[in-house]
């Protein structure tokens, strides 16, 4: 909206500084700044109005440590995140924009899946939720709608470089030079030089037609991605702070991814895919980091709100998006390494305890119990150790993955 309305006057009455809100950079800490203020300032207000209508969490008995204190701190506080990501979005970015639109569209989605599986739990008294397939159905809805949006809107598009002939080389002195827009499913793959892969060349043995179906391969794949990290993010929102903590690191790291694709003067040095109109992005990524931060304010050890499902249904829906938008998904394994982790402890052990009580009669562990971050808790580390150590992991990983921007 301030965007729309600053540009109308720098056109009408070429008003003195309101060309600033022409640069994604200004928007974007503008956007980080004012999100860290709503949610720290209007947080504690949101937080006192869950407490008056008694949204507490109902702490299952898990026998861990510190456990029994935390029942009946204010649950759903992802609205806290939601609306601090939300707000700025609406004042700052370009509104038009696809990939905002795609950005909104997930957060909107998410958010009510997850605030509807709190309600459940909150105002029903069922502790099991939003059933299973009903959650997973709604993921899976999200990922039709953003991998058909991807795919088919008409400004979703990369520009590949070309190689140039050799007397055009010795007249500017590139290589290389970006070619036209055009609509692609092709994404990057870290660590290679040749680092590009085409998802519908999985469909290269149905014949010369092939690239037509690519949508199907694509599709498939967000679906895959976005279901497989909101839950990741689910899982990992076991104790205070490491959720939100995690995530923020993330999301800080897809920033500065979002920038670079955007940027067609940086694609062009770090020798990336250019992907037109997405650099916007910056500006939702920067809000939703500092709604993160903010919401840790709030949500560190002793957590006076929990996120609940509203908040990391949402995280997780919001960075597998973000990172499909700009062909980054491949590099999720390790910059969302943290829920990667969280999720295969879970894997892991329900599948090994199933194996080994269909073979023995008896149902063994891999670890002292699921996700992770409790088989720490069981072993007699604190929480708040857990939370911090994790976040250095988290780091260290976000770290790696930008490295991949040059190592191949």
């Amino acid at each position: 909206m301030l965007y729309y309305i600053f540009q109308y006057l720098e056109n009408e009455f070429n008003l003195t500084g309101a060309s600033v809100f022409q640069f994604i950079t200004f928007r974007a800490a503008s956007a980080f700044i004012l999100s860290l203020l709503i949610s720290m300032i209007f947080g504690k207000k949101i937080i006192n109005f869950l407490r008056r209508q008694q949204v507490g969490e109902t702490v299952r008995d898990l026998g861990l440590d510190g456990q029994a204190q935390k029942s009946g701190t204010p649950t759903m506080g992802g609205i806290i995140i939601i609306l601090a990501t939300l707000i700025p979005v609406l004042l700052l970015a370009k509104l038009e924009n696809i990939y905002i639109i795609i950005l909104l569209i997930t957060t909107l989605w998410m958010g009510v899946i997850g605030f509807t599986d709190d309600y459940i739990k909150v105002f029903k008294k069922d502790k099991g939720g939003l059933k299973g397939k009903f959650k997973v159905l709604g993921q899976v809805g999200l990922g039709v709608i953003v991998g058909a949006m991807l795919y088919f809107h008409p400004d979703v598009t990369i520009k590949e470089q070309l190689p140039l002939a050799e007397q055009t080389i010795q007249e500017n002195g590139k290589k290389k030079v970006f070619g036209d827009a055009h609509k692609s499913t092709k994404t990057t793959v870290p660590f290679l030089k040749d680092n590009e892969l085409d998802y519908a060349k999985a469909l290269s043995f149905l014949g010369d037609g092939y690239r037509k179906y690519g949508w199907v391969v694509f599709i498939f794949v967000v679906v895959f991605i976005v279901t497989g990290i909101s839950n990741g993010a689910n899982l990992t929102d076991g104790i205070d702070g490491l959720a939100a903590g995690t995530s923020a690191i993330m999301v800080i790291a897809l920033a500065i991814f979002a920038w670079v694709s955007g940027n067609i003067i940086f694609a062009d040095y770090l020798d990336v895919m250019y992907i037109p109109k997405s650099g916007e992005m910056t500006v939702f990524i920067f809000a939703f980091a500092g709604a993160l931060i903010g919401f840790l304010w709030y949500n560190t050890f002793p957590a006076q709100v929990f996120m609940g499902d509203t908040g990391s249904l949402t995280i997780g829906g919001i960075i597998a998006v973000i990172a499909i938008a700009i062909r980054k998904e491949l590099l999720l394994p390790i910059l969302a390494g943290v829920f990667v982790i969280e999720n295969l402890s879970v894997i892991l052990q329900v599948s090994y305890f199933k194996y080994t009580k269909k073979k023995f009669g008896e149902g063994r562990r891999i670890f002292k119990m699921s996700p992770i971050h409790h088989h720490y808790q069981k072993s007699g580390f604190h929480e708040s150790k857990i939370v911090t150590r994790f976040w250095i992991v988290g780091i260290l990983l976000a770290v790696f993955a930008m490295v991949t921007l040059k190592l191949r």
